[in-house]
């Protein structure tokens, strides 16, 4: 746990302090997006959506991310028009309200809380559940509400199927047949490690403390249902079902207590969807989870 606040901790003090500066002029966060949306996380998927392998009894840990996310749209709508929120600031806080963090927070802190075992389920949240959603709904949803004029149908589709990231899925699961060599497992890996510091960094350089006061009702929104609504659901939604093992009950849970994602933030940045917003979501989001995520595994247990 500590060698995970401390990453995630160092690299978004490091994006603060590079803006506060003056070596990193305003817009300076964009090249680090594309990178990050472009490059890093195409190599993360190519390599784990290659070698994961899925037990079927895990479905309802995957499916949990993609009820969440759908569950988002319509809470946000109904109550950001309440708060005089832009659509804008409503699409920005459906993609980091409606997706959790569960790669780079969630899958370190499932090992340090659950070991191994909750690591497997936390791996199958992630993969099959954040990652797939984040390439296919959330893109859809940001193209959307970024978008001038509405877009048609298959508009809309040629963007999430020349997206980066779903490309790199497609790929990977097209190419489980076939191991990777040693050279390009080994040039995945380490494009794939560069995501979350370049990524936290990216936020750092865009994350203004001094706006939260003025945001702060959005921003209460936005975390309350990630931090809490969504957890407590979850928890609540397990229970009632049958059959299932408490380490399934125990790693779901914690997955869907994690911050927002930080690429989702980065995509609604790259849509011009209340960059601010979506940036402090994360910034301040990262910082509560370390005690909210394991507060609700203690009442999940």
């Amino acid at each position: 746990m500590s060698q995970v606040i401390g990453l995630l901790g160092t690299c978004l003090v490091l994006g603060v302090l590079a803006r506060r500066s003056g070596k990193f002029p305003e817009g300076s966060a964009g090249p680090f997006n594309t990178f990050v949306l472009y490059v890093a996380l195409p190599a993360l998927v190519l390599r784990v959506m290659h070698r994961l392998e899925f037990v079927p009894s895990l479905l309802v840990a995957a499916v949990v991310p993609w009820l969440y996310y759908l569950a988002a749209g319509p809470f946000f709508r109904w109550l950001g028009p309440k708060l005089g929120l832009s659509k804008e600031s409503v699409a920005a806080l459906v993609l980091t309200g409606g997706l959790g963090n569960t790669a780079f927070v969630g899958l370190p802190m499932a090992e340090a809380l659950l070991g191994a075992e909750g690591l497997a389920v936390a791996v199958v949240v992630d993969q099959l559940g954040s990652f797939l959603v984040l390439s296919t709904l959330a893109t859809l949803a940001a193209a959307r509400a970024s978008a001038e004029v509405a877009l048609p149908l298959g508009a809309l589709a040629k963007k999430v199927a020349t997206f980066p990231p779903f490309v790199a899925l497609v790929l990977a699961l097209l190419l489980r047949p076939v191991g990777y060599p040693v050279w390009v497992d080994s040039v995945l890996e380490r494009l794939g490690a560069l995501l979350t510091p370049l990524a936290l960094f990216s936020v750092g350089l865009q994350l203004r403390l001094s706006g939260v006061k003025a945001r702060l009702p959005a921003l209460s929104l936005g975390l309350l249902y990630k931090l809490v609504l969504v957890p407590g659901v979850v928890m609540l939604g397990l229970w009632a079902l049958p059959g299932l093992s408490p380490m399934v009950v125990q790693a779901t849970v914690l997955q869907a207590a994690m911050a927002p994602m930080v690429s989702a933030a980065i995509l609604a940045a790259e849509h011009r969807l209340d960059p601010e917003l979506a940036v402090l979501m994360v910034g301040v989001g990262i910082p509560l989870s370390f005690v909210t995520a394991p507060v609700m595994l203690w009442l999940v247990r």
